[in-house]
Order: structure tokens, then C-alpha cells, then sequence
């Protein structure tokens, strides 16, 4: 058996969109791993596939895969190259929102241009619970040891829970030992997205993250849009901000508590394939 698939990518945040609305995909965690693998298979951050639509308003049901065969709920920059491949289906047309429902959402999405989409995230959650975060007290900031370092998180779930760590130096060898440990950290029923924010200005941000199932990333979507969220809560950043990654800019937006959070970026096509090594599907 095979599986046709076309590669994308969000600022490098890579992607295997597969449409299981016309072909049977199981979720298989180990045949996930093989397609996943940089080496053998196709290589990708995350497997995005696409099923019939269960809210009345969607387009699509989207159900998100990482690398290790594990289960994300939410994803940005998932979201974004869905909707451009749905767009270049002509499944949704260009400038109209139209809506695509996740594990824990139905999001409206809206592509400008080719390349261009803008999703609304949502309202960002800041209650421990959200995060499956097993907090001493309710406060946004919590104090957590972390492979011996004792790290002031905060603790928001964007649709999937992550933690925010504002450092000086996004460079620091320490942050290699800390990002996994603290996406693997206890306190998190089910691990947890490290994010680590540098602010530049109120209006401009510089993150890595450190993501479940996929690890260090070229760009975490979600993962920008809880750094922004955080920030904005201190009072340290506008309500419009640039976030930088490794991989490229987000434009992120958000009035402040209570308000929808919308982001904006690239969603890239690379080539589409056949994966013939489909096994027991």
C-alpha cells in the first residue's frame, strides 16, 4: 500500500500533509516514526492529516502526529499550511475565513495570498489546569527546578499547554539541557512545550522552543503566540509583536485577556510524494 503526502513548512517547522478523507491512514505510531525519520523516510517535525469536517461550520477535521508517533492537540503553524493547502484545493477561497477544527478547537483561518495566513489561536488560557500543570498555587508565574537550575515559568496552554522561560541569551549552552528537561518535567500530566523568550523591544521578541515529540524546532506557532501572551500579561510587549525563530518572523496580535490572539505567517509548499513503504496502514 502507499500514501500520497505533500511537504510543507511554516519558517521550517516542517510538515507531511496527508488527506485521509481519500486514503486510509491508521495513526500508526511506528509506521509515523519511518515516514518521520530524517534519514530513511521523509522527514518532518509533524504529520498533519485531513478528515471529514465534524463541526457544521468546517471545513476540515486537522489531527496532528509528531515525529514520534505521539499526539499534539493544537499546532500554528500546522494550521497555517493547512489552510494554504486547502486554499491551492480550492477548498476555501482566498481572503475568506473558513474554519478548521483541531482535538481542542474549531479555528478560523484566513489566507491573504499564497503564502500568507493569518489563524485565530484563540483566547490564550493561563489556569494550571489548562497546561495539565500541577501548580502549588493559581498565579500566571510559578518557580519550578528544572535539571538543577530553579526557572521562573509561565505556565499557558494555547490549545496545548506550554511553559515560557524569558532569558538574555538565547544561545546559552544551558538551554540545551533545560529544554528537554523541562518539557519532560513532572509537574506536567503530559510534558509540556518549553519556550525560551528574549525581549527585544515592546515590539519585537526572539524565542527558541522545545517541543513534545518533535524537539528543538525552526519554529513553534503556538509556541510564539504563549511567549507573546505571557509577555503581554507583564506588560512588557504591544499588542501587535514580531517574534523571531530560528527558522523566520511570526506577526503575532492580542488586545489582552479575554481577547482572541491572532497570528500571522508563511505557509511554504515543497513538493509532493508518494510514501510507498506504507506497511500495515
Amino acid at each position: 500500500m502507499s500514501l500520497t503526502f505533500t511537504k510543507m513548512h511554516g519558517l521550517g517547522n516542517d510538515f507531511a500533509v496527508l488527506d485521509a478523507r481519500v486514503q486510509h491512514f491508521s495513526g500508526d505510531p511506528a509506521l509515523i516514526r519511518r515516514m518521520g525519520d530524517r534519514q530513511r523516510g521523509i522527514g518532518f517535525d509533524q504529520i498533519l492529516t485531513l478528515h471529514p469536517a465534524a463541526a457544521p461550520d468546517g471545513v476540515v477535521t486537522l489531527r496532528i502526529w509528531n515525529r514520534d508517533g505521539t499526539r499534539a492537540e493544537q499546532c500554528g503553524n500546522g494550521l497555517r499550511c493547512v489552510a494554504a493547502w486547502l486554499a491551492r484545493a480550492g477548498e476555501i477561497a482566498p481572503g475568506v475565513d473558513a474554519r478548521v477544527q483541531t482535538d481542542r478547537v474549531v479555528a478560523t483561518v484566513r489566507v491573504h495570498a499564497a503564502e500568507d495566513v493569518e489563524v485565530d489561536m484563540g483566547v490564550p488560557d493561563f489556569s494550571p489546569a489548562a497546561a495539565g500543570f500541577a501548580a502549588t498555587s493559581n498565579t500566571t508565574a510559578q518557580r519550578l527546578d528544572v535539571a538543577g537550575t530553579t526557572l521562573d515559568v509561565t505556565v499557558v496552554s494555547m490549545g496545548n499547554p506550554h511553559a515560557v522561560v524569558v532569558v538574555e541569551d538565547l544561545a546559552a549552552p544551558a538551554l540545551d539541557v533545560l529544554g528537554p528537561a523541562l518539557t519532560a518535567h513532572v509537574a506536567f500530566a503530559h510534558g509540556v512545550n518549553a519556550g525560551f523568550v528574549r525581549v527585544l523591544d515592546r515590539a519585537h521578541l526572539a524565542l527558541r522552543v522545545h517541543e513534545r515529540g518533535a524537539g528543538w524546532t525552526q519554529a513553534c506557532g503556538s509556541g510564539a503566540c504563549a511567549a507573546m501572551a505571557a509577555l503581554r500579561t507583564s506588560a512588557r510587549v504591544d499588542a501587535e509583536v514580531a517574534a523571531a525563530l530560528p527558522g523566520g518572523t511570526l506577526g503575532i496580535r492580542w488586545q489582552g485577556p479575554g481577547a482572541h490572539l491572532w497570528m500571522r505567517g508563511p505557509a511554504t509548499f515543497v513538493y509532493s510524494g508518494t510514501w510507498l513503504d506504507a506497511g500495515d496502514t
